[in-house]
This record gives structure tokens, C-alpha cells and sequence, in this order.
């Protein structure tokens, strides 16, 4: 989405490379694709990307893909993310998830703290910020008005390298009434990440590390009281909207994380798509007539289902991301629950498909030796399927979402979260 034109005006800190283009920066994914083909063991071995590539990844610009121009970001959009995402998802999956979960929350945070936190937050311009929506700690009000944070966070993909958290936690109701959430926001040196992931199915190296936070003293303006990500409402408007004038600070955050589930995905059978390419290029068939299976009716068949599964799922997160930014661009009121729900369950086809397409083709008839420990496919295999279970996607978006939206649809309650 192209920045608006009273941005461009402002006297704000240029970004590193101020002539950087969309188009600039997902090439630079794309030529990194084969070394992070070649790292995924190591990637895995260590729980999280090497130092070398984070620092390339810095260098590149990622970390600011989604960061506001006012903050010397690059303010690209939804759209050049999530390129990047499946591109590098392509090459590595534990890579591509990595960043995905922990810089794609600049998005989040732009568009729903005010100013005073966005300025203390995005100071340094590179944001990586895994997000946590399970309320597993607890806040307390301090007597200066600020906040005191405890808690244990799993599953903060990103944690290794991350500037910020954001979690949620439970405040402690008052006469007898149940706990109200709280969304907070937290910087580096108030938090720590606990040296316990690894031993998963898959994803090994997508550095999803626990945080854990001891009584840490958190300012009033770094949290968003009675608020949990996945309630957040923006037809009202939102303060990223206000303070920066793009439209992409005004869109509904459930269903840009849904989309980071889907582009995650699909990224993730292309790769596995490479690989069944390749088989069926170089391997020859088990029984006559013995030829190169790209020579096998069987084959083609199989190849051509699975290349028409991940095209497919492509287009659909692709069309899910436009519909998105189309409904920032028509203003707060617009983004209704309805629409984001929707949005969020087409995200939940394209990942579904995209599983099933590795999952159902390619990967029972790429043969056993395609699958042993340590081949690409088979990593690939892993870490689709810890995917497919994440929480968000096989339980939320199949249990809740889905009965939420019948219910406003068939009229049966109020059009809210």
C-alpha cells in the first residue's frame, strides 16, 4: 500500500535506504532462499536462526517492513510482508516463522497504542515483537498508576532476538466479578526467554521460546486494559489511524494474524512443491515401464493435483491480503466483526489447503526415501503439520470463529467479538 501523501510531507527520520522499493525487498528474500535450504539443520540444531542471518535480515530491512515512516520504517504494507514471509517460508519453514511471529506485530502495535508508546517502542526502528494471546500471567495496578506483570508466555515465536513482547493477562475483578483481560506491551530488559524449545515435532527452529516476566513494572500507556487481541475492534477507529493517515493502521488485527498463519503455510508446501518437482525430474519409476517419473501418467497426475492445490492456496491468502487492505482503505467503519472473520476463515481454507496438498499428494508419493530423517521434504512434512496444529487454526478458527459468524449472519446476537 503506498504511504499516503501528508506522511511524505512530515520532517520524520528517513529509513536506511530511503529509495528501497517493495519490489527491492522481496528479491532480497528471494536470493536468500538457497543458503537457508542449506541451514535448515543447523537452524533447527540451535532452536532459532543464526546470529549471521538476523543480522542480514537487519541489514536487508525487514525488521522494518511494517514499522511507520514517521519511525524510520519503511511502511510498505501487509502485502510486501507477507511476500517475504512466504518466500523465506519457502526456503526455511522454521526461518520464515520466526520472522513472520516476530516482526509482523509491528503492524499491531501501530495501530493500537498512542503516540507516547509508539515513540518509546519504535525508537530504535527495528521491531521484533512476538505476541501471545493465551492469558496465562497477571496485573496488578501499582499505587503510581503503572503496572506489575507476572507471568510464564509459551510459544513467543521470535523470542530469540526480540526488542519487545506483547501478552496478555489477567486483572483481577473487583466484588465478586471474573478476571478482565489485559494486553500489555513489554521492552527487552524487562522480560526473559527461558531455553526451553527444541524438542517439538516440527518447527524446531522457529525460536518459540517461552518468556517469562518477574514482577516487572510496566507504564500505563504500554497496556491496553479490558482489551484481548482477538476482541480488538477498529470500526470506531484506531489511534495508529489518527497519528499516521495510512489506512493499513486502521485494519482489524485477528484477521492480519490470520493471514500470517496462511502466508506461513503456503510458503511452506511451495517448498515442498521444489522438492516433489525435483523427484519427479531426477527419479525413475518402481515398476515398468521403468522411465523418469515426469514420463509417468501417475506422476503427472499427482504433480499437476499438487501444483493446482498450492496455486490455489496461494491465491487465496493473496486475495485474503488485498481484501484486507481493502477494507482499511474504506475507512474504520467498514471493518465490521463480519468482515474480519471472514477474512480470518479464508486464511483457515488457504492454510487447510495447503496442508492437505503436502499432506494428502505429495508427500505419500514421494516414496519413503524423500522422507527420511534429515531430508528437506521431510523437515518440510514436520513442520507443516506443527503447524496445522496451532491453537489459532485448528481450534479457534474452526470452533469460535465459525459459530460467532453464523450467530451475526443468521442474526442470532449482536455483531460483536
Amino acid at each position: 500500500m503506498a504511504l499516503t501523501s501528508h506522511v511524505l510531507e512530515q520532517d520524520f527520520p528517513p529509513p536506511p535506504e530511503p529509495g528501497l522499493t517493495p519490489s527491492e525487498i522481496i528479491a532480497r528474500a528471494e536470493a536468500m532462499v538457497p543458503t537457508l535450504v542449506e541451514r535448515q539443520a543447523e537452524t533447527e540444531e540451535r532452536t532459532f536462526y543464526a546470529p549471521d542471518t538476523h543480522e542480514a535480515f537487519a541489514a536487508a530491512g525487514f525488521y522494518r517492513i511494517l514499522v511507520p515512516r514517521r519511525y524510520g520504517g519503511y511502511e510498505f504494507g501487509l502485502g510486501t510482508f507477507m511476500r517475504v514471509v512466504m518466500t523465506l517460508a519457502r526456503g526455511c519453514p522454521s526461518t520464515g516463522w520466526m520472522y513472520c511471529l516476530g516482526a509482523a506485530h509491528a503492524l499491531v502495535a501501530a495501530t493500537l497504542f498512542e503516540e507516547r508508546a509508539q515513540a518509546e517502542f519504535f525508537g530504535a526502528g527495528d521491531f521484533i515483537c512476538p505476541a501471545v494471546v493465551a492469558a496465562t500471567g497477571t496485573a496488578e495496578r501499582a499505587d503510581d498508576g503503572h503496572w506489575v506483570v507476572n507471568g510464564t508466555w509459551a510459544y513467543c515465536s521470535g523470542a530469540p532476538y526480540a526488542t519487545h513482547f506483547i501478552g496478555h493477562a489477567l486483572v483481577a475483578g473487583e466484588q465478586g466479578q471474573p478476571p478482565r483481560p489485559l494486553m500489555f506491551l513489554i521492552p527487552r530488559d524487562r522480560l526473559r526467554v527461558l531455553d526451553d524449545w527444541g524438542r517439538q515435532l516440527g518447527l524446531k527452529g522457529s525460536g518459540s521460546h517461552s518468556i517469562t516476566v518477574e514482577n516487572a513494572r510496566i507504564p500505563d500507556h504500554f497496556v491496553l486494559d479490558a482489551t484481548h487481541l482477538s476482541d480488538v475492534t477498529v470500526t470506531g477507529g484506531t489511534p495508529g489511524l489518527t497519528l499516521h493517515g495510512n489506512p493499513q493502521y486502521g485494519g482489524a488485527p485477528l484477521s492480519s494474524m490470520a493471514v500470517e498463519g496462511a502466508a506461513l503455510a503456503v510458503g511452506m508446501a511451495q517448498g515442498a512443491l521444489d522438492v516433489y518437482e525435483e523427484l519427479v525430474r531426477t527419479k525413475q519409476t518402481l515398476t515398468p515401464p521403468i522411465v523418469t517419473r515426469a514420463d509417468s501418467p501417475d506422476y503427472q497426475l499427482w504433480y499437476g493435483k499438487a501444483f493446482g492445490m498450492v496455486a490455489a492456496a496461494e491465491a487465496m491468502v493473496l486475495s485474503a491480503i488485498q481484501q484486507w487492505d481493502d477494507l482499511c482503505a474504506r475507512g474504520p467503519a467498514a471493518f465490521t466483526v463480519e468482515e474480519d472473520f471472514r477474512i480470518a476463515m479464508i486464511c483457515r481454507e488457504s492454510a487447510a489447503l495447503a496442508w492437505r496438498a503436502v499432506e494428502e499428494v505429495i508427500q505419500p508419493t514421494a516414496g519413503s526415501g524423500a522422507v527420511r530423517a534429515g531430508e528437506r521434504l521431510e523437515r518440510i512434512w514436520r513442520d507443516l503439520s506443527t503447524g496445522h496444529s496451532h491453537a489459532g487454526f485448528a481450534v479457534l478458527l474452526t470452533t469460535t470463529i465459525n459459530r460467532a459468524l453464523a450467530q451475526i449472519r443468521l442474526g442470532r446476537q449482536a455483531a460483536e467479538h
